[in-house]
Protein backbone atom coordinates (compact mmCIF):
# COMPACT_ATOMS: atom_id res chain seq x y z
CA UNK A 1 0.00 0.00 0.00
CA UNK A 2 1.30 3.22 -0.81
CA UNK A 3 2.33 5.55 1.69
CA UNK A 4 -0.11 8.54 2.58
CA UNK A 5 0.51 12.08 3.04
CA UNK A 6 -1.70 13.33 5.98
CA UNK A 7 -4.36 15.69 5.19
CA UNK A 8 -4.36 19.24 4.65
CA UNK A 9 -6.42 21.44 6.85
CA UNK A 10 -7.04 23.76 4.09
CA UNK A 11 -9.58 23.02 0.89
CA UNK A 12 -9.42 25.00 -2.32
CA UNK A 13 -12.09 24.31 -4.97
CA UNK A 14 -12.29 25.87 -8.33
CA UNK A 15 -15.34 26.46 -10.77
CA UNK A 16 -16.30 27.63 -13.83
CA UNK A 17 -19.68 28.53 -16.03
CA UNK A 18 -20.55 30.12 -18.89
CA UNK A 19 -23.93 31.22 -20.62
CA UNK A 20 -24.97 32.69 -23.75
CA UNK A 21 -26.29 36.03 -23.97
CA UNK A 22 -29.61 37.54 -24.99
CA UNK A 23 -31.25 40.93 -25.78
CA UNK A 24 -33.09 42.46 -22.88
CA UNK A 25 -32.10 42.79 -19.47
CA UNK A 26 -31.21 43.67 -16.86
CA UNK A 27 -27.76 41.47 -16.83
CA UNK A 28 -27.98 39.37 -13.09
CA UNK A 29 -24.15 38.57 -11.72
CA UNK A 30 -23.11 37.96 -8.24
CA UNK A 31 -26.53 38.43 -6.66
CA UNK A 32 -27.44 41.98 -8.19
CA UNK A 33 -29.31 43.26 -11.59
CA UNK A 34 -26.68 45.05 -13.88
CA UNK A 35 -28.32 47.76 -16.18
CA UNK A 36 -27.86 46.30 -19.48
CA UNK A 37 -29.67 45.96 -22.75
CA UNK A 38 -28.48 41.95 -22.43
CA UNK A 39 -29.29 39.31 -19.75
CA UNK A 40 -27.65 35.72 -19.66
CA UNK A 41 -29.92 33.01 -20.62
CA UNK A 42 -30.85 29.50 -19.15
CA UNK A 43 -32.82 27.45 -16.80
CA UNK A 44 -32.48 29.08 -13.58
CA UNK A 45 -31.67 32.96 -12.87
CA UNK A 46 -28.42 32.28 -15.04
CA UNK A 47 -26.20 34.30 -12.96
CA UNK A 48 -22.76 32.74 -13.68
CA UNK A 49 -21.06 34.41 -10.90
CA UNK A 50 -23.09 32.43 -8.18
CA UNK A 51 -23.03 29.10 -10.72
CA UNK A 52 -18.96 29.43 -10.75
CA UNK A 53 -19.08 30.53 -7.36
CA UNK A 54 -21.24 27.37 -6.02
CA UNK A 55 -19.00 25.00 -7.87
CA UNK A 56 -16.07 25.61 -6.49
CA UNK A 57 -17.59 25.24 -2.93
CA UNK A 58 -18.97 22.24 -3.75
CA UNK A 59 -15.39 21.11 -5.37
CA UNK A 60 -13.50 22.33 -2.16
CA UNK A 61 -15.49 19.37 -0.64
CA UNK A 62 -15.62 16.95 -3.16
CA UNK A 63 -19.25 17.04 -3.04
CA UNK A 64 -21.40 16.85 -6.73
CA UNK A 65 -21.51 19.72 -8.34
CA UNK A 66 -24.82 22.32 -9.28
CA UNK A 67 -25.08 20.07 -12.30
CA UNK A 68 -26.12 17.27 -10.35
CA UNK A 69 -27.91 18.65 -7.40
CA UNK A 70 -29.35 21.33 -9.57
CA UNK A 71 -29.92 20.04 -12.91
CA UNK A 72 -31.48 22.09 -15.64
CA UNK A 73 -33.95 19.34 -16.36
CA UNK A 74 -36.03 19.63 -13.49
CA UNK A 75 -38.74 21.96 -13.12
CA UNK A 76 -38.24 23.13 -10.17
CA UNK A 77 -34.96 24.62 -11.35
CA UNK A 78 -36.77 27.30 -14.00
CA UNK A 79 -36.01 30.61 -13.05
CA UNK A 80 -34.55 29.75 -9.60
CA UNK A 81 -32.66 32.47 -8.10
CA UNK A 82 -28.81 31.02 -7.84
CA UNK A 83 -28.38 32.04 -4.46
CA UNK A 84 -30.45 29.23 -3.54
CA UNK A 85 -27.72 26.53 -5.11
CA UNK A 86 -25.19 28.85 -3.50
CA UNK A 87 -26.87 28.72 -0.01
CA UNK A 88 -26.90 24.49 -0.41
CA UNK A 89 -23.19 24.54 -0.80
CA UNK A 90 -22.81 27.03 2.06
CA UNK A 91 -24.77 24.35 4.30
CA UNK A 92 -22.77 21.98 2.67
CA UNK A 93 -19.45 23.28 3.58
CA UNK A 94 -20.61 23.86 7.18
CA UNK A 95 -21.65 20.30 7.67
CA UNK A 96 -17.88 19.46 6.67
CA UNK A 97 -16.46 21.47 9.21
CA UNK A 98 -15.29 24.20 7.15
CA UNK A 99 -15.76 27.87 6.35
CA UNK A 100 -14.31 30.52 3.49
CA UNK A 101 -10.79 31.38 4.12
CA UNK A 102 -11.10 33.53 0.51
CA UNK A 103 -12.77 33.92 -2.96
CA UNK A 104 -11.18 34.89 -5.60
CA UNK A 105 -12.83 35.19 -9.26
CA UNK A 106 -12.92 36.58 -12.64
CA UNK A 107 -16.09 37.53 -15.32
CA UNK A 108 -15.51 37.47 -18.35
CA UNK A 109 -17.96 39.75 -20.31
CA UNK A 110 -17.56 42.20 -23.40
CA UNK A 111 -20.58 44.48 -22.14
CA UNK A 112 -21.29 45.94 -19.70
CA UNK A 113 -18.39 47.53 -18.65
CA UNK A 114 -18.64 45.86 -14.83
CA UNK A 115 -16.13 48.31 -13.42
CA UNK A 116 -18.53 50.61 -11.78
CA UNK A 117 -19.92 47.41 -10.04
CA UNK A 118 -17.56 45.41 -8.75
CA UNK A 119 -17.80 46.77 -4.89
CA UNK A 120 -21.36 46.11 -4.80
CA UNK A 121 -20.82 42.13 -5.96
CA UNK A 122 -18.13 42.09 -3.65
CA UNK A 123 -20.46 43.35 -1.29
CA UNK A 124 -23.43 41.28 -2.19
CA UNK A 125 -21.57 37.85 -2.29
CA UNK A 126 -20.05 38.78 0.97
CA UNK A 127 -22.98 39.20 2.40
CA UNK A 128 -24.33 35.99 1.27
CA UNK A 129 -21.37 34.13 2.14
CA UNK A 130 -21.31 35.11 5.88
CA UNK A 131 -17.80 36.76 5.35
CA UNK A 132 -15.83 40.05 4.77
CA UNK A 133 -15.24 41.78 1.76
CA UNK A 134 -12.22 42.02 2.40
CA UNK A 135 -12.09 38.04 1.66
CA UNK A 136 -14.05 38.15 -1.55
CA UNK A 137 -11.90 39.53 -4.44
CA UNK A 138 -13.14 40.01 -8.17
CA UNK A 139 -12.02 41.20 -11.47
CA UNK A 140 -14.03 41.70 -14.84
CA UNK A 141 -12.00 41.35 -18.11
CA UNK A 142 -13.31 41.83 -21.82
CA UNK A 143 -12.95 39.38 -24.37
CA UNK A 144 -10.66 41.95 -26.74
CA UNK A 145 -13.26 40.74 -29.41
CA UNK A 146 -12.02 37.25 -29.65
CA UNK A 147 -14.09 34.35 -29.24
CA UNK A 148 -18.07 34.24 -28.17
CA UNK A 149 -17.09 36.61 -24.73
CA UNK A 150 -15.42 39.24 -27.30
CA UNK A 151 -18.30 39.07 -29.68
CA UNK A 152 -20.42 39.51 -26.57
CA UNK A 153 -22.83 36.27 -27.17
CA UNK A 154 -21.50 34.65 -23.85
CA UNK A 155 -20.44 35.66 -20.42
CA UNK A 156 -17.92 33.00 -18.46
CA UNK A 157 -16.71 33.42 -14.97
CA UNK A 158 -14.04 31.38 -12.96
CA UNK A 159 -13.86 30.84 -9.17
CA UNK A 160 -11.65 29.54 -6.45
CA UNK A 161 -12.11 29.43 -2.78
CA UNK A 162 -10.04 28.42 -0.10
CA UNK A 163 -11.43 26.61 2.89
CA UNK A 164 -10.01 26.37 6.11
CA UNK A 165 -11.51 24.41 9.10
CA UNK A 166 -13.79 25.96 11.80
CA UNK A 167 -12.37 24.14 14.70
CA UNK A 168 -9.33 21.39 14.95
CA UNK A 169 -10.55 19.09 12.36
CA UNK A 170 -7.95 18.72 9.64
CA UNK A 171 -10.21 16.88 7.01
CA UNK A 172 -13.82 17.65 5.78
CA UNK A 173 -15.58 14.20 5.61
CA UNK A 174 -16.99 13.24 1.64
CA UNK A 175 -20.33 13.82 0.57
Amino acid sequence: MPHQRPASPFRVGIGYDSHRTGAGGPLRLGGIDIPCDRHCIGHSDADVLMHSLTDALLGAIASPDIGRLFPDTAAENAGRDSVEFLQEALNRVASAGMAIGNIDAVILAQNPKLAPHIDDIRTKIAQHCGCDRSQVGLKAKTGEGVDSVGRGESIATRSIVLLVPVSGDTLPHSN
